[in-house]
């Protein structure tokens, strides 16, 4: 019996118009088309001049923003798609006037024409509207007071004083230089960022983010709170590849968190794990993101000497953070999980062959352009080679789209960094600063690494990770260099508190966001994640102090040296959790924070004290029966 039709009523209102037009989203795609052929022609074709490629590059990305892609866009009205359609419009002319005019430049150089200063005026304003989209206020604070300070540089006291420069002079260093917005943290973007994250945006459609999340469970899934490694693990692999932490969390957060809370970790643990495990994917090569190409094209330092620089302080980074779960897990009484099955791993395992492929190139001294152009052809070729990995028509445009998301933000933020730098040079503020620290420091290398790294924290955390390593690689590194630390080793140093700024409070984005994919308390998740992430405060003193760290010494030293760190880091995670084999008293994680702070300390005398702390701490616990906290 078939039920009656119901009672005609009034017609249903019309559905409300898409916020997001047709026409929008086809121009996206169009112009992230656009954006991946011209950034494979210059890398594996015919590259571009300086003044070409980034312009081009900046005019797209610009492009991509002002149609909604990886930035806050508001209002979402028809009248303001118009009006953001026609900013993109005005913004795209003005940088592609700098294109078809960069020989005459430089053939009138220092005598800009009107034509010049206005586009340049148009741009900046452009770059700075473009960073509060992509990244908030904070970079924008920080770029418009460096305007504002070389402008005023005669009526300013002290030693912040200069001679001034004039609107003119200024816009003419900007724009029509390769030393402001056109400078090196863009010239990173454009060169390198770009195609890296089109090569994780093309893994990952195919599959490459299930199989790193499946290897890393069949790495750590069975232990003791395997799921929590598991993230930890899988969120080393793609963080190394996003370079970004908060990307990483809402990447790999999705699917491991959920997985963390179902085995029995608390949410604002789960997500705390997820936050710290996500930001320590910047420090981990072989990619380690953005930053760490602009470090070594900062410093001229081979790209390659940068990453196996970086890898025993990230290994014991991960250390720390993996220990810190198990004791975790073995104080809330977790076990092992079941991991993943073989042939789930073995069915996607060729798609390790391009990551093998640009891990191998960089090895070789090859350029990281040139890596990730081969890095995104092998990717593509592997997608497709077999059926269960081959992406649907949908899949290229997600990835597409997915791509110009990632590098929209990071152009945003290298072309804002870059007014700060062409103004550090152009007033000599940077050595001002350097200075400053070490007058302050009265050449004390403590208090100056102190004072570096409270300023890397402060104001990483209210930009992205490139644009603080950017500022303060300009700012704050020549005080470092100059107090007798290696150039190599100061510039990890700021970085690392740049990157460790992401789950510093209060302004702790990588923890906000996973906090709510775990739906927990943000603060909460950001102090827990700070404990969880301890050990990225103090591995970039260790390896200042032991240069062995970073592979600056003999075999024996650099083997002695990272044993010890391990310990020390181990007994650090210890006492963030309260529990090791059974819960710890307080004297006793005092003791262990002690330990570890000594046996980070370079030299045998602080290696025995720190070790002969950790053992007096397990006797007198023992003879004490002392378990409680």
């Amino acid at each position: 019996m078939t039920k009656p039709p119901p009672e005609a009523g009034p017609a249903a209102p019309p559905a409300p118009p898409p916020a997001h037009p047709d026409w929008r989203g086809r121009a996206v795609l169009l112009v992230a088309a656009a954006a991946a052929l011209f950034h494979l022609y210059g890398a594996g074709v015919a590259p571009f001049t300086a003044l070409v490629q980034r312009p081009i590059h900046l005019a797209l990305m610009g492009t991509l923003a002002f149609l909604g892609v990886g930035v806050r866009l508001l209002p979402r009205s028809r009248p303001g798609w118009v009006l953001n359609a026609v900013l993109g419009a005005v913004f795209a002319v003005c940088a592609f006037y700098l294109v078809s005019q960069h020989e005459a430049l430089v053939a009138r150089s220092g005598s800009p024409t009107a034509t010049d200063l206005a586009a340049g005026a148009v741009v900046v304003a452009m770059v700075l509207l473009l960073a509060k989209r992509a990244t908030g206020w904070g970079l924008v604070v920080v770029a418009s007071g460096a305007l504002a300070y070389a402008l005023l540089g005669p009526w300013l006291p002290g030693f912040l004083a200069h001679r001034g420069y004039n609107p003119g002079r200024l816009i003419e260093q900007l724009f029509l230089s390769t030393e402001g917005i056109w400078g090196v943290p863009l010239g990173v973007s454009a060169d390198f960022v770009f195609l890296f994250v089109l090569f994780g945006a093309f893994l990952d459609v195919a599959g490459g983010g299930a199989l790193l999340i499946g290897l890393a469970d069949r790495i750590a899934g069975r232990t003791r709170g395997g799921p929590a490694k598991t993230a930890a693990v899988a969120s080393a692999f793609m963080g190394s590849l996003s370079g970004s932490a908060v990307a990483n969390v809402v990447t790999t957060g999705a699917f491991t968190i959920p997985l963390m809370r179902r085995s029995g970790f608390r949410p604002f643990f789960a997500g705390a794990i997820e936050a710290a495990a996500s930001t320590g994917g910047q420090l981990m090569p072989p990619v380690m993101g953005a930053g760490a190409f602009i470090l070594a094209t900062w410093t001229n330092i081979p790209y390659a000497r940068v990453a196996l620089a970086a890898a025993i302080p990230a290994i014991l980074y991960y250390a720390a953070l993996l220990w810190a779960i198990h004791f975790r897990a073995t104080k809330v009484g977790l076990k092992g999980s079941v991991a993943a099955r073989g042939g789930e791993v073995l069915a996607r395992i060729h798609l390790l062959l391009p990551v093998l492929i640009i891990v191998v190139m960089l090895a070789l001294g090859r350029s990281p352009m040139r890596a990730a152009f081969w890095g995104v052809v092998v990717s593509v070729l592997a997608a497709y080679a077999l059926p269960g990995t081959r992406p649907g028509r949908g899949d290229v445009a997600k990835a597409l789209r997915k791509a110009a998301s990632g590098a929209v933000q990071v152009a945003a933020a290298c072309a804002a960094a870059g007014i700060v730098v062409g103004v550090a040079s152009l007033t000599g503020i940077g050595l001002r600063m350097s200075e400053l620290i070490v007058t302050v420091s009265q050449g004390n290398l403590l208090v100056a690494l102190i004072l570096t790294g409270m300023g890397s924290i402060v104001l990483g955390m209210g930009l992205p990770t490139t644009a603080a390593y950017v500022v303060l690689a300009a700012l704050g590194a020549p005080a470092l260099v100059e107090l007798g630390v290696p150039l190599l080793a100061a510039h990890l140093f700021i970085f690392y508190f740049g990157c460790i700024s992401n789950v510093t409070p209060p302004v702790s984005l990588a923890a906000y966001a996973a906090a709510g994919i775990a739906d927990s308390p943000p603060l909460k998740t950001a102090w827990t994640a700070m404990g969880l992430a301890s050990a990225g405060f103090l591995v970039p003193f260790m390896f200042i102090y032991a240069p062995p760290l970073i592979l600056a010494g003999s075999a024996a030293e650099i083997a002695t040296t990272t044993l010890t760190a391990l310990v020390g880091v181990i007994a650090l995670a210890g006492a963030v959790i309260g529990h090791v084999t059974g819960p710890l008293a307080h004297w006793r994680r005092v003791v262990l924070i002690g330990a570890a702070v000594a046996l980070i300390a370079p030299g045998l005398v602080w290696d025995a004290a720190g070790l002969a702390a950790l053992l007096g701490a397990a006797f007198l616990g023992v003879s004490r029966g002392d378990s409680t906290p």
